[in-house]
């Protein structure tokens, strides 16, 4: 079985590889540490590190290679600029921007910008998850959970417009540089689902209650101990609650709709006692084959 291409999903501190055939099945594949931040300090920088990437799968000179991520950001090896939504594979394909400084053809694909006054917005990367998804008919949500979570809307095979919620910034920001780093410790890391349900619950009703909520996390912990023993899971809770909230406010409501989740391990397991704490019908999506299956999209229609 022969290789069509090798396909990259390169991101800020992760990589991985797969070499695949016309049909997309996974011939080979090869994961690492190097990322964006690291990637362009290594030996022969970004086309280095791809290289031997390559060499270690014992890849062709002449076999293309597709990628997306931050590797296409203005940090990254070569810019790759936004595309405006509505996007899609065709208009992924044709916003692709050829490395000019390797041998190989190697493509990177351009991240997706919103223009719209007071919903500006952009990515980078979750594009080519979000348009390898399984297809479906109609309006679908997704959410991608994360630092940065990304909230979709896909019409047909078109992300037509996305929000972005800081949550995993937020909780880093509150628990290590506010009054609640004397509550929530690096080393808590127990949870408690029925506390964290009550706290999402909680900031969904009254999302502007948030700072007041907050606060209380700190009260709680001096007035009455035996009842704020989990105050790391309450923290979460709570920022998850308000971004569902966002969620609720920006798209319609949730409970009516079935949102795809693209997660895995920990954080899947979070949003889903999110959703089922609201009443939210959440469909889990294999995040790594979309990926796969974006890439291979493009692809084909670059290397047709």
């Amino acid at each position: 079985m022969s290789a069509f291409a090798a396909l990259a999903d390169w991101g800020t501190s992760s990589f991985r590889l797969w070499l695949v055939d016309g049909e997309g099945a996974v011939l080979g594949e090869r994961r690492s540490s190097e990322g964006m931040t690291t990637a362009g300090e290594a030996e022969g920088g970004f086309a280095g590190v791809l290289e031997r990437q390559l060499d270690a799968l014992g890849v062709a000179g002449d076999l293309p290679v597709v990628a997306c991520g931050m590797v296409g950001a203005r940090q990254g090896w070569v810019e790759a600029t936004y595309i405006d939504t509505p996007a899609d594979p065709e208009s992924l394909a044709d916003g692709a921007v050829r490395v000019t400084d390797t041998g190989r053809a190697v493509f990177i694909l351009p991240g997706v910008c919103q223009r719209a006054e007071g919903a500006f917005d952009v990515m980078r990367g979750e594009e080519t998850q979000i348009l390898g998804l399984e297809a479906g008919e109609g309006r679908r949500l997704a959410c991608l959970p994360g630092t940065h979570s990304k909230w979709v809307v896909l019409e047909e095979d078109r992300l037509t417009g996305f929000s972005t919620f800081m949550t995993g910034d937020l909780y880093a920001a509150i628990a290590g540089h506010t009054i609640l780093k004397h509550s929530v410790k690096p080393q808590d890391e127990s949870f408690d689902v029925a506390v964290f349900q009550a706290a999402v619950r909680a900031a969904f009703a009254r999302p502007a209650e948030l700072s007041n909520r907050l606060f209380s996390i700190r009260a709680a912990g001096l007035l009455a101990q035996e009842e704020a023993q989990h105050p790391a899971t309450t923290l979460s809770g709570l920022l998850i609650g308000l971004e569902l909230a966002g969620a609720a406010s920006r798209f319609g409501r949730l409970d009516e709709t079935s949102v795809r989740l693209v997660a895995a391990g920990p954080l899947a397991s979070r949003y889903r006692a999110a959703f089922d704490a609201l009443d939210i019908a959440a469909h889990e999506e294999d995040g790594e084959a979309a990926v796969r299956r974006g890439l291979l999209a493009a692809a084909r229609k670059i290397l047709r």
